[in-house]
């Protein structure tokens, strides 16, 4: 209070004023009275700013130093970052983690800068903090929206209670090619689920109220394109059309929008050959004016930077010159703004009022999360031993892995196993491995605390379990850490006798094959996706001497994985689940969780087939597959079908659809219903999915698109009729030139449990 009253003072302000932004006392429950009260409050505080302060909210630096121990002097680098914090020139801060460190970094700005404004703490929270859940991509294979909002709820939870009061999530990228790494990190290939997805992981880190100590800010990325990296490429080029932009990319980044996310990261990627960060079309016209996103958008790592080699910025200067000017309000890690902005905005080169309008947009989220009513509300010690890693937080982990595995072949119902008198033979490195499957972008997760598959069928007592390795997958020379390249197992096949032997000796073998959890993620594309090292050569090993394999897929992305989709009787895709991964395949394996997930992403044959999705558009020669005429759209070598297409997974009993009915209704609105029935022995959970074609529009249309999914739980012999609404929102599109329209003529409407179901009626919209 002393501060302000002496700012008071100095700037010839009522005090009465200053309190209206410093601290408040009053809390008012009525939503756009209190957001009133805080844009009163953040054009008070812009009025003090000093222009060098304002940039300083643009700013945001890396963790830096330990913030307990001494002053940096010694780095250079660390020391003038140091007294950028204690001047006011940092905004925000990201990789700080843990109570101690942020109230020591969050003293020196609300005690000793000027003005005492308040850090925001970033952090990547991707599928959980320290309680690391299933990867986004197999939480997207449960289809479950309230256990995926559930998932981000805890996150959210155990993120706030350790300091932070920023995630960089949820990643709402669609992307259609397996190649790329980062597909782990969001909901796959579809717009429509992806939108759903998005919507329900912010819902999650933000809640009702934003001020709580229990919520945490989302963000929503990286706007644009960036997951049509060209060739799957990790930060290469997007060069995509408008229809696949507004269509495709567009609609989950405006469904979060319009659900209330408070921030965006912009993209590494070209787009239409101009840098996201430097792209005005994207962030000024799109989303800050056509969208009224009234949050902020940070850069990405070192973004501004990067437009320079880019060769669309010229040095530094120029860099935050054209991002400042695009709409990019915060600079994480380039440093360009702190350094260069007051110089661009003194020389006319960027607006004062861009400044303004950056800084207001900051200093909003930060009233929102209550930092300037209390700046250590998220610090409170005894808070953070409570909250980190209890015991519900594990439950619903649990709950969540279940969900999220996919059975994809289950030939003569060698699945489940049975509990008693089976020799069962686990082979796989990843079987007995207690990292690889917390997966990639788990920061503050720690090493070995994920149960592995061989522990979780040890809590089965009725059979006898013998585990052989078979064969590394990364080499044991290899680092294996977020930042370095793995070094893959190419040709040590020592263990393949002892797991030979194993096998010979078993009524079943689990193997347990796929990737390790850094093969995927950022940075960690593939140019084939197949078994990495010698996996391939293991499974066909160990098929030669016991055919009746479970083959247990842990991966980051879909596989190419076709000898053991003709080969193999049981395949079960259980991604990398996080710290309940062993539980959760034991219990699907052995019959105690009926699986139902659905896969959110398509499988190819082969990587040639790549980029395959199911919501393609039809060529002018679609047809021929029965033809020896070759002048049709094909490959001469591969099938045009996918191995496993989107939607699609088994379960361990048997659904029909049938009864397909269509009603139009008034407002331009159309009733779906089909009856759903369980024609197998045991209790299943169905996700029942909606699709349409727009036979002749405007603009060629796919010949499918997801547009309804409901789950069902049925037990056996019974039958559910399931309704669906299909309104303007669902039957139109947009236009090349962005607007959205709905035009009349005739759909298509297909209702199964996959893209590829074949029940289908059609109507007529007027």
């Amino acid at each position: 209070m002393r501060k302000a009253i002496l700012i008071c003072l100095i700037l010839g302000i009522s005090c009465k004023e200053s309190k209206n932004y410093l601290n408040t006392s009053q809390k008012n429950t009525n939503v756009s009275v209190a957001s009133l009260n805080i844009e009163r409050r953040v054009d008070s505080l812009l009025k003090l700013m000093t222009l060098e302060e304002k940039i300083g909210q643009m700013n945001q630096y890396n963790g830096f130093w330990d913030a307990t121990g001494p002053i940096p002097k010694s780095d250079n680098q660390a020391a003038l970052k140091y007294e950028h914090l204690k001047n006011g020139l940092v905004g925000s801060m990201l990789n700080v983690k843990g109570v101690k460190q942020v109230k020591a970094l969050q003293k020196i700005a609300v005690e000793e800068t000027r003005l005492g404004i308040p850090l925001i703490f970033g952090f990547d929270v991707i599928h959980g903090y320290k309680t690391i859940g299933p990867i986004p991509l197999a939480e997207a294979a449960s289809w479950d929206l309230e256990a995926i909002k559930k998932a981000a709820q805890n996150a959210a939870e155990e993120t706030a209670a350790s300091g932070i009061n920023w995630t960089f999530a949820p990643m709402v990228d669609i992307s259609r090619d397996a190649r790329w790494g980062r597909v782990m990190e969001g909901a796959g290939e579809d717009p429509y689920l992806g939108s759903k997805i998005g919507v329900a992981r912010v819902n999650g880190f933000q809640g009702d109220d934003l001020a709580s100590p229990k919520t945490i800010a989302a963000c929503a990325k990286h706007f644009a394109a960036y997951g049509y990296a060209e060739a799957g490429r990790d930060y290469n080029t997007a060069d995509i059309g408008t229809s696949t932009l507004y269509n495709v990319v567009f609609p989950p980044f405006k469904a979060v929008t319009e659900a209330g996310v408070r921030t965006f990261m912009n993209a590494f990627n070209l787009l239409n050959d101009v840098p996201a960060t430097g792209n005005e079309f994207l962030q000024r016209d799109v989303l800050k004016n056509e969208w009224n996103f009234n949050g902020f958008v940070v850069s990405d790592w070192g973004s501004i930077a990067e437009m320079i080699p880019h060769g669309y910025a010229k040095d530094i200067k120029h860099a935050a010159e054209l991002a400042a000017n695009a709409g990019s309000d915060m600079d994480m890690e380039s440093s360009a703004y702190v350094m260069e902005l007051a110089n661009l905005v003194k020389e006319g080169k960027v607006e004062e009022k861009l400044i303004d309008d950056a800084v207001k947009r900051i200093l909003r989220v930060k009233f929102e999360l209550g930092l300037f009513d209390d700046p250590y509300r998220y610090c409170n010690e005894e808070n953070e031993k409570v909250v980190i890693g209890k015991n519900e937080f594990h439950e619903d982990a649990l709950d969540m892995a279940k969900k999220s595995i996919v059975l994809l072949k289950n030939e003569n119902n060698l699945l489940p196993l049975k509990k008693e008198h089976q020799k069962i033979a686990v082979i796989g490195a990843l079987a007995n491995d207690k990292t690889s499957p917390l997966g990639s972008w788990r920061l503050a997760g720690d090493d070995g605390t994920a149960v592995s598959v061989v522990e979780g069928l040890q809590q089965y007592k009725g059979n006898i379990l013998t585990y052989a390795k078979g064969a590394d997958v990364v080499s044991p020379d290899s680092k294996v850490t977020f930042v370095n390249e793995l070094k893959i197992n190419e040709t040590d096949t020592s263990g393949f006798p002892e797991a030979i032997k194993v096998a010979k000796a078993s009524d079943v073998v689990v193997m347990v094959l796929g990737e390790h959890g850094y093969q995927s993620g950022e940075a960690r594309s593939r140019a084939n996706i197949d078994l990495p090292g010698v996996q391939q050569e293991l499974l066909e090993a160990i098929y030669k001497v016991n055919k009746n394999i479970v083959l247990v897929l842990t991966n980051g992305r879909p596989l190419a994985i076709t000898w053991a989709d003709k080969h193999i009787p049981a395949i079960v895709e259980a991604w990398q689940l996080g710290v309940q991964s062993g539980n959760a395949i034991a219990q699907v394996l052995y019959g105690d969780y009926n699986p139902s997930g659905k896969l959110p992403m398509t499988f190819p044959r082969s990587v040639g087939q790549i980029p395959i999705y199911y919501n393609y558009k039809n060529t002018g020669r679609p047809y021929g597959e029965n033809s020896d005429v070759v002048f049709w759209s094909h490959y001469s070598d591969e099938s045009n079908q996918p191995l496993y297409p989107f939607g699609y997974g088994l379960s361990y009993t048997t659904f029909s659809y049938k009864n397909l009915e269509i009603k139009t209704l008034a407002g331009r609105e159309v009733k779906v219903s089909v009856d759903v029935t369980n024609t197998g022995t045991i209790k299943g959970k169905e996700v029942s999915q909606l699709y349409i074609q727009d036979k002749f529009a405007s603009i060629a249309r796919p010949v499918k698109e997801l547009k309804g999914f409901e789950m069902v739980v049925l037990e056996p012999n019974e039958t559910k009729t399931i309704e669906f609404i299909l309104t303007e929102k669902e039957l139109g599109f947009y236009t090349n030139k962005g607007a959205f329209v709905v035009e009349s003529g005739v759909f298509n409407v297909f209702v199964g449990g996959s893209s590829n179901t074949t029940l289908s009626s059609e109507f007529t919209l007027e």
